[in-house]
């Protein structure tokens, strides 16, 4: 399990745009769904580790693909 520090929702939401991901719903946080898979992004500057690590869980990515996308 890597941890990633730094990370953005606009990272996030860019990076999950790359493999197919789009948004589906703006708010305090961001909905997004490749037609399979559904994720929720928080609306931060800095997103938490833990909660970085479940969005890629979500999204069906490994960290090493997740951090190839970034």
């Amino acid at each position: 399990m890597t941890l990633f520090t730094d990370v953005s929702s606009e990272r996030v939401v860019n990076a999950l745009q790359k493999v197919g991901f789009k948004v589906i719903k703006q708010d305090k946080h961001i909905g997004m769904s490749d037609g399979t898979y559904r994720v929720t992004i928080p609306r931060h500057k800095r997103l938490n580790s833990y909660t970085l690590q479940r969005i890629i869980k979500d999204s069906d990515l490994t960290d090493e693909q997740f951090k190839n996308l970034l």
